[in-house]
Parts: C-alpha cells; structure tokens; sequence
C-alpha cells in the first residue's frame, strides 16, 4: 500500500470507517467522534459567515453637554421620544428608525419606556446630505439647527476628511435633547455625525440610525462639551 493510500486509510479509521467495512458495520464510538468534529467545523463556518455579515460603519463624531456639575441626576425616571423642528414632517416612514433606535438607547442607560405625563422627553431630529468632494463641497461637516450648549443656537463642526475620491458619500445626521417636563430645562443635548459611501449599506437609514444613536448614548453623559470620535 503506497503512502497516498495509507494516509486514506488512516482518515478513514479515525472517522469511524476502515477499508473492510461498510457503514453499517461501524462501531458507534467512532462515527459519534467523527460526527461531532463535522459539527464543531459546520458550527465554526456558521460562525464565520455570520461575521461576513456584519457591515463596517465609519467613524461617529460626537459632541455632547450636560448639567452633571449642577447637579443634575441622569438615568433614572420615565421618558418619551418625539420628532421635532423640521424633522416633524418625517413621523412616518423615514423618522421612525431614529424614534426607535433613541428608545432603545434610552431605555439601555436606564430610562423607563413612558409615553403619557413621562418625567423628560427626548427630542429627536435627523438629516442626510449627499457630499461630493469632487464638487467642491466643503470639508466642515455640521448639524442644523439648535445644536449648541441648550439651544444657544451655535453650530457644532466637525472635521472630517472626505478625502480626493469622487464617489458621493452620505453624511448622516442625529441630534437629542432631553427636556425635563416640569420645567422645560434641557438637562441634556448631543449631536453625531457620520459618513458613509452613499451606495454603502451602512447609508441605509436604519443602520446609520442604530449607529448614530449607539454612539450617541455611549458612556452617557459624557463629558460636557467634549468631541469624540467613536469607532
């Protein structure tokens, strides 16, 4: 028997089978070894393909304030989210993404889920704009409106490089103030940015939303007044 053949034999023998032998007259032991290894290597592909799925998203830029050197306690009491400015005219199909993916984070950090008489209201707006750095489009990146220190109105820019290309990218925008109902002191107000190739699936609004929110709400409250960048 030459070594090709003998290392067939070997593999064979191992698995349960041997050159004399059908299947049927296997002993169970080796068959189970050789069916549980089949199985660690069918769950591991599973594993692996399940992290080709993911899609990679660019980096966030975010900036945030507080009122934690006043005093002001986070992360406890009932809240409710709701679309404003012009965002307003997005309750349906294109807001809800962001209302939901904000809801989830806020419910994370320790809010509970209140529509009705809730302690604070989230106030959510979003945009996307299409960038095109071969047309000259500026490289400061900024959210609209009021995205200043409690609605001071001072816009937040953020440098990100679009770099030489030309292939349009998606800048994809969320801002929140949380509002204490009582009184409608802003205790809390964040911004964050992203840009994505604008064909790319992290463009897709649900998974720039889920992005933009995870980032967001990352370490809450944050530092005040400090931008970061999260991967």
């Amino acid at each position: 028997m030459g070594r090709a053949a003998e290392s067939q034999a070997r593999l064979a023998y191992h698995c349960g089978f041997n050159l004399h032998t059908s299947l049927d007259m296997v002993e169970d032991g080796p068959k189970d070894i050789c069916i549980m290894k089949i199985t660690r290597i069918l769950l591991l592909l599973s594993l692996l393909g399940l992290a080709g799925c993911v899609v990679p998203t660019g980096p966030v830029e975010v900036t945030r304030f507080n009122r934690v050197a006043e005093g002001v306690p986070y992360g406890m009491g009932s809240f409710a989210v709701a679309l404003v400015g012009e965002s307003a005219s997005d309750q349906s199909l294109a807001g809800s993404p962001y209302l939901t993916a904000v809801a989830r984070e806020m419910q994370r950090i320790g809010y509970r889920d209140s529509v009705a008489n809730s302690d604070i209201i989230a106030e959510v707006r979003f945009g996307a704009t299409v960038v095109r750095p071969d047309r000259g489009a500026p490289v400061s990146v900024g959210v609209g409106g009021s995205t200043g220190r409690y609605g001071s109105g001072v816009g937040v820019s953020l440098g990100f490089n679009l770099g030489s290309g030309s292939a349009a990218q998606l800048q994809s925008s969320l801002a929140v103030r949380i509002v204490r109902r009582t009184d409608q002191l802003v205790i809390w107000e964040g911004t964050a940015v992203q840009l994505a190739k604008a064909d790319s699936p992290a463009a897709q609004p649900g998974i720039a939303a889920s992005k933009l929110a995870e980032a967001l709400f990352k370490g809450f409250p944050g530092m005040s007044g400090e931008t970061i960048r999260v991967p």
